[in-house]
């Protein structure tokens, strides 16, 4: 069944944040950040982190700089990162993995601020900014995470992520050549001749909801990336339910089917066991796809990787 944690990720996780920016006074540091609506002030570049979820993992490592997350907490797959990644995560303590019946992490203020981070990255229900503000310490959340931002993402989002992530480490530099690497990686893609239709959802295992993605999510540019007509593209929604009767009546030449965790065979099955779903073409084609949320949503790094799945699966 899908958790109220997941629920919430899909409801947030392709929004961008419209007042995020990062001001420089007086040469790089004191550096004035804006991070969801909240100012964020740094003296000097982080040397203490603590990773409370795993949205900025990949930025950090393209920076160079996971050496300096001194913790961590939360949920951070294998299959989200390569070798060299991993082996970075692997080296960083983890403080808990522990999460409540909804699936939200449980974490005491006192066992973060035990870590004396000098930031903190990424909130969670029970420690929030203000709890961390009291003590000095300073909380970013990744843009697309922000309650309440509506700036429609794009590929653009991510860049702009690690510049800013760039500034904060006093890694310009690197974060310029990331941003090569992955516009690079973007024009290498080789688009189908023929134009298809798609639709990127989000099944209930088990039984229940299934969710669409419209053109205010992350799934929109990355479909377009692929040579995709969204066919829920029509709707300003970033997600929402959808029926099979819907489905049918718009009828994908392909379903990408998003996941948290669990198997992605079961994940399959939610959508192509429904009595009706072998008229679907993309069901009666097999031209259906599992992929792993985050290789989607929300923008980062790991959506290239995920454009990439896609274009191999389908070219």
């Amino acid at each position: 069944m899908i958790t109220a944690a997941a629920m919430l990720l899909l409801l947030t996780a392709a929004c961008v944040d419209p007042e995020a920016s990062i001001e420089p006074a007086g040469g790089q540091y004191p550096l004035k950040l804006t991070n969801c609506g909240a100012e964020v002030v740094f003296d000097k570049a982080p040397e203490r982190v603590v990773m409370l979820k795993s949205a900025a993992v990949p930025y950090l490592h393209s920076l160079g700089v996971m050496d300096r997350v001194t913790a961590r907490a939360g949920q951070y797959p294998k299959d989200y990162y390569d070798g060299a990644t991993q082996a970075e995560i692997d080296k960083i303590p983890l403080l808990t993995d522990k999460t409540d019946t909804s699936g939200h992490l449980q974490i005491s203020k006192e066992v973060v601020i035990s870590q004396q981070p000098d930031l903190v990255l990424g909130q969670v229900d029970n420690l929030s900014r203000e709890t961390l503000d009291a003590v000095d310490i300073p909380l970013l959340e990744e843009p697309a995470m922000c309650p309440g931002a509506t700036e429609v993402p794009s590929f653009d989002s991510v860049y702009r992520q690690m510049e800013s992530y760039g500034t904060v480490f006093d890694r310009e530099t690197e974060a310029t050549a990331a941003i090569t690497q992955l516009r690079e990686r973007l024009a290498k893609i080789q688009k189908p001749s023929t134009v298809r239709t798609a639709a990127v959802l989000y099944p209930t295992v088990g039984g229940g909801v299934t969710y669409a993605y419209g053109s205010t999510s992350m799934a929109q540019p990355q479909l377009e990336a692929a040579g995709f007509t969204n066919v829920f593209g029509d709707s300003k929604e970033r997600v929402f339910e959808v029926t099979l009767e819907e489905l049918l009546g718009r009828n994908p030449d392909v379903l990408i089917l998003l996941y948290s965790d669990g198997d992605p065979k079961a994940v399959e099955q939610a959508v192509t066991g429904l009595p009706g779903a072998d008229k679907l073409k993309a069901v009666a084609n097999g031209d259906v796809m599992p992929q792993l949320f985050n290789f989607t949503e929300p923008p980062s790094p790991l959506a290239v990787d995920g454009l990439e799945k896609i274009v191999q699966r389908f070219s």
